[in-house]
């Protein structure tokens, strides 16, 4: 099948989909994922399709595009797994105090419930998650870790979170009910098509790559395809359920080659409504209860940013976007001397980043690169970052285009 410029298919599915205002690609908002904690938003799992390729009707790219917008899935369940390998450097677990927080003035164990803080555990390794949703009201999501258990519970206006290990509780309120709630870091497959179909435009090819078995269910493979060069993003597969439309897998492989660096994929899910016990929660006796006096995200919205290095390095101002499509770069002023962080542990931290990125120089002066198989960034001396799913080479060059 000839590549289908995707750019009116698109726009036909945004017209469908109330949700088309929403921010763009995800791939805009992580440029502090190459700095050694990158990937919140990023997740991989192996390859979980079951044997055989169903004999499906035939069905255009527009159509299936149509398809995952138009789907209106209200309740399901189900296990996701979830891994990220973007080759970053073994830091020892020091990525999960720099993006909560932890050693900024607070107790790490204040943040053991947070869902911000919980949830960056995605940024490596892999994870298995159970989710359930019944309408834009009532989700929860748990993180099933080794003898212990995370959750992340949506119910009304309340949002609780509860970590077994500690026996801690998070609790805020939602500004509304809930409605057009949505995981953030996603979480499942659906969420990182949202995000992937945002970008897609006229700098990328998107074709129908036959069909495949996934936790049982008979879907469609759609294939996205950048088409310009200088990015690092080879290709991204979603599987699509074919009765529901709903993204039950969700691959990304990179440029250079090699095994995923992102695949989010359901190894069990069934459309059948959650028993209404699923999303009740009281804190267990004798935890620890905080309360987060300044509101909430439900688990399908974002939570509210973290006062560790992802948090600093967002900058004063939203991050600008220079070029288009798949070579774009996110830019955005820390407003910090000397350009890397130092944060709470001191100009040991700033040595540390700097240990493994990489010196460049040009017009825009001089910087570091942190590179992983997917995200790179520069930070500049003088405190500007240039991040983006491109080369460093690109970035380079975008750095010097703004001089």
């Amino acid at each position: 099948m000839a590549p289908y410029e995707s750019d009116d298919a698109v726009g036909s599915a945004r017209d469908e989909d109330p949700r088309s205002g929403r921010r763009k690609a995800a791939r805009y908002a992580v440029p502090v994922a190459v700095v050694g904690v990158a990937a919140a938003t990023i997740g991989l799992v192996p390859a979980l399709a079951d044997s055989g390729d169903p004999d499906l009707p035939k069905i255009s790219a527009q159509q299936l595009i149509n398809k995952i917008a138009k789907s209106d899935v209200q309740q399901l369940s189900g296990t996701v797994k979830v891994s990220t390998d973007l080759g970053l450097p073994d830091l020892g677990g020091l990525e999960k105090g720099l993006l909560s927080g932890e050693g900024r003035g607070g107790s790490g164990d204040d943040s053991a419930a947070d869902p911000q803080a919980k949830l960056t555990e995605l940024v490596s390794g892999t994870h298995t998650l159970r989710v359930a949703a019944d309408g834009p009201d009532r989700q929860k999501l748990s993180l099933l870790e080794s003898g212990a258990e995370y959750s992340l519970i949506h119910d009304g206006k309340d949002v609780w979170g509860y970590d077994s290990k500690s026996n801690q509780v998070h609790h805020s309120t939602t500004p509304d009910s809930g409605k057009d709630h949505r995981a953030e870091p996603p979480a499942t497959p659906k969420d990182f098509a949202d995000e992937a179909l945002k970008s897609v435009d006229d700098t990328t090819s998107v074709t129908v790559d036959g069909t495949a078995q996934v936790a049982g269910r008979d879907a469609y493979k759609l294939l996205i395809q950048p088409r310009q060069s200088g990015t690092t993003v080879g290709a991204i597969s979603i599987a699509v359920d074919a009765k529901t439309g709903l993204p039950l897998k969700f691959t990304l492989t990179p440029k250079s080659g090699g095994a995923a660096v992102l695949d989010a994929g359901f190894t069990q899910v069934s459309f059948a409504k959650p028993a209404a016990s699923t999303f009740d929660f009281t804190p267990p006796k004798g935890a620890k209860v905080t309360e987060d006096k300044d509101g909430a995200e439900a688990p399908g919205h974002a939570p509210k940013h973290g006062e560790g290095l992802a948090g600093g390095l967002e900058g004063k101002d939203g991050p600008k976007v220079l070029g288009k499509g798949w070579t774009s770069v996110a830019t955005f002023d820390t407003g910090a001397e000397g350009g890397l962080p130092t944060g709470s542990r001191g100009g040991d931290l700033g040595g540390f980043l700097g240990s493994i990125g990489d010196k460049v120089s040009g017009k825009f002066g001089k910087g570091t690169v942190f590179s992983t198989r997917l995200v790179n960034a520069l930070i500049t001396d003088d405190g500007k970052v240039y991040a983006g799913a491109v080369t460093k080479d690109a970035l380079v060059k975008a750095a010097d285009a703004e001089k």
